[in-house]
């Protein structure tokens, strides 16, 4: 699984979910359970993982959707 991106927007995260279905990519988010545990705090931010086969894929529809700036380089 390759990391996308790292955010505490619970917004953003559903709107990134919600392209990533309607484009048919499968996606995990990461430390759901751990950023609730931590509290409010910010120290454990949720990450977005998508295979690596779809990775290319997946960064290019949020480019074009405008989430291009969110994405995590490397």
């Amino acid at each position: 699984m390759i990391e996308l991106m790292r955010t505490n927007d619970m917004v953003l995260i559903s709107a990134i979910e919600a392209l990533l279905n309607a484009a048919d990519i499968n996606h995990f988010v990461a430390d759901g359970h751990m950023s609730v545990l931590e509290g409010s705090i910010g120290f454990l931010p949720r990450r977005i993982l998508v295979p690596r086969d779809e990775a290319e894929r997946a960064r290019r529809l949020l480019t074009e959707a405008g989430y291009g700036g969110e994405l995590k380089h490397g």
